[in-house]
């Protein structure tokens, strides 16, 4: 920042003639620069400041530059990376910030699990070959929220979702039974990975798993690296939208993560790991036979 470019930011607290004494420099100075019209660099820097500010908005105000940046570039705005770094630095923009997580599934001794198919392989060239699944909660004043979902590991689209008070069968059975409905898996072609939790090993997921065709793939419990993209989005969600609200009761908190889920995170939410597009249009990329770097 240059001196007169201080003097400017900090003449609301001090008189411009003390600021101009203490570093140095003429009053007549300041005003000559004040009155100088902005540089064209400094033209362009607002013009894509107000750009940055718009996506940082839109995005929930979760973006760091990286996607900030991705984002422009799919706006058909080029400009380097360090200088949207450099920007939204200077506007105090920041993207969210993980933090832990905490388990939520329990193993049952006398369940027998199903065997590790992937073995950390988090690797599909198609929808409907490998969905993960997993168990999250999120704190209200009035209890516990617990979220079953199943992601879909080539786009990281989250195809199923159920919602309760309770961590029981049901819970996981309801986020399976909408993501059956929805993409309508061909029957032996589809895995569904997950940890050795009860709900999991449950004698009725079981079966129902073997109703649909769908063939059974288990981590070890409490294992984040045997089912990490699963751990990953929930990282995603507790970052960008649990830990900065507080929920008054389950049924805001419900409304709120059903939102989220549908309104941002399948269908715009950019992921550096789909070449910074949302998942939604990532499916339809590759459903199109579009390359997708």
């Amino acid at each position: 920042m240059s001196i007169f470019r201080f003097i400017d930011a900090e003449k609301a607290s001090y008189p411009v003639t003390a600021l101009c004494r203490m570093l140095g420099v003429s009053k007549s100075g300041y005003y000559a620069w004040r009155s100088r019209p902005p540089s064209e660099r400094r033209r362009r820097d607002a013009l894509l400041i107000e750009k940055i500010r718009q996506i940082h908005s839109r995005s929930r105000e979760t973006y760091g530059y990286p996607r900030v940046h991705a984002e422009l570039r799919s706006l058909g705005v080029r400009c380097e990376r360090r200088r949207v770094a450099r920007l939204t630095r200077a506007e105090g923009l920041w993207g969210c910030v993980r933090g832990k997580k905490r388990r939520t599934t329990r193993r049952d001794p006398r369940a027998a699990p199903a065997p590790d198919l992937l073995r950390g392989d988090f690797v599909a060239a198609q929808p409907n070959r490998v969905w993960l699944a997993d168990i999250t909660y999120v704190p209200t004043r009035g209890g516990f929220l617990y979220l079953a979902f199943i992601l879909d590991v080539h786009s990281r689209r989250i195809v199923g979702w159920s919602m309760d008070s309770h961590m029981g069968t049901e819970l996981v059975v309801g986020a399976l039974e909408m993501a059956v409905w929805r993409r309508k898996p061909s029957a032996g072609l589809l895995v569904h990975h997950s940890d050795r939790g009860v709900q999991y090993t449950a004698i009725s997921f079981g079966k129902r798993l073997e109703e649909v065709g769908i063939v059974p793939s288990m981590g070890r419990t409490g294992t984040a690296l045997d089912n990490a993209m699963a751990e990953s989005f929930i990282a995603t969600l507790k970052t960008e939208l649990v830990h900065r609200r507080r929920f008054p009761d389950r049924e805001v908190a419900r409304s709120a993560i059903f939102e989220y889920l549908e309104g941002f995170y399948n269908r715009r939410r950019l992921h550096s790991a789909l070449s910074y597009r949302s998942p939604m249009s990532y499916e339809e990329a590759t459903m199109e036979g579009v390359a997708v770097a």
